[in-house]
């Protein structure tokens, strides 16, 4: 048999799994922007108006830049080394490890609110209420302006692609991370903004650092679930996922009967996965057959099959 190139070709196995996110990319970076401009404001005014909620809110708004950069250039990245033949399964894990980073930054980010607002509670300094109230405010809308483009991306990526009711729904990874560093944002601005008023009408100076400490919390809290999230798809934890039991399915109402000694499964893209399989059976069979059969979930991209045979029967 001579093997032709036009018969090599329909044989070969493309690694390009992940089909990226470009408005999501774009949108993330006009989100760096308007974040950045922001964030001068904010640290500038909060130190300038004693303003510790105000501060606090600038500081973190700054991690976010360095975060939402990161997620530019993991999607830049992964979309410039899709052909790279190093990635023997595609480059869409560079925007989990994104994904990752961007919540260390934002636990990162957390520990400095905590530290910062509980040393101003102890001390507490005057604060120029009004002036810092017009600055956080700023900081909301430009933090609500980012929230949508980042949220419109969210809202592209689901809009397509679904082509048969066994897709199962992924976020993607990278643009939840950029989305949660400023839906944080916006919340530690609400805050702000409401301990600064609190401050002005009670006198209660010690709103603006308690604030403070509460939106450290809640940002600790997000960038725990992120890590989980990014974590588990990074470590291929993806044993539980409902393809591995539409495997099991497929395999165990087969005409032909076989079982299943080693599955392994993981992800390569959004929604996309894909498995190495070892089954026994007492039939003569190729693996092309139980292929055909798995065929069914299309999101199983790329799969693996191993057939042994077995030769000898045991009483159960």
């Amino acid at each position: 048999m001579i093997i032709t190139d036009k018969s090599f070709a329909d044989w070969q196995h493309s690694h390009v799994f992940n089909e990226g996110n470009p408005l999501a990319e774009r949108n993330t970076k006009w989100a760096v922007f308007f974040t950045a401009l922001m964030m001068i404001g904010e640290i500038f005014g909060g130190w300038f108006y004693n303003s510790m909620a105000l501060l606090a809110d600038g500081w973190h708004m700054s991690s976010h830049v360095l975060a939402l950069g990161l997620s530019v250039f993991a999607y830049r990245a992964a979309r410039r080394l899709t052909h790279d033949k190093r990635f023997a399964f595609g480059t869409w894990k560079i925007e989990i490890m994104g994904g990752y980073t961007s919540a260390m930054f934002l636990i990162g980010v957390a520990g400095l609110m905590l530290y910062q607002s509980t040393q101003r509670l102890i001390t507490p300094m005057p604060i120029h209420y009004d002036q810092a109230i017009a600055i956080a405010a700023g900081g909301l809308i430009v933090n609500l302006l980012c929230a949508w483009l980042l949220k419109d991306g969210h809202h592209h990526e689901h809009s397509h692609g679904h082509s048969h009711s066994h897709d199962h729904h992924h976020h993607d990874l990278n643009l939840r991370s950029a989305y949660l560093h400023v839906v944080a944002d916006a919340a530690t601005s609400v805050l702000a903004i409401i301990a600064l008023f609190g401050g002005k009408v009670w006198d209660a100076s010690w709103l603006d650092p308690a604030m403070g400490i509460v939106g450290a919390l809640l940002v600790l809290v997000w960038a725990y679930r992120l890590l989980l999230e990014t974590g588990r798809v990074l470590l291929d934890a993806e044993m539980d996922a409902p393809v591995v039991a539409e495997i099991f399915e497929v395999i165990n109402y087969s005409p032909i009967e076989a079982k299943i000694t080693d599955l392994h499964v993981w992800r390569v893209s959004k929604n996309k996965y894909a498995c190495i399989l070892s089954l026994l059976t007492k039939e003569t069979v190729t693996p092309d057959y139980f292929k055909k059969q798995l065929s069914i979930h299309e999101e199983l991209v790329h799969i693996t099959i191993e057939i042994n045979h077995c030769t000898t029967t045991h009483e159960t």
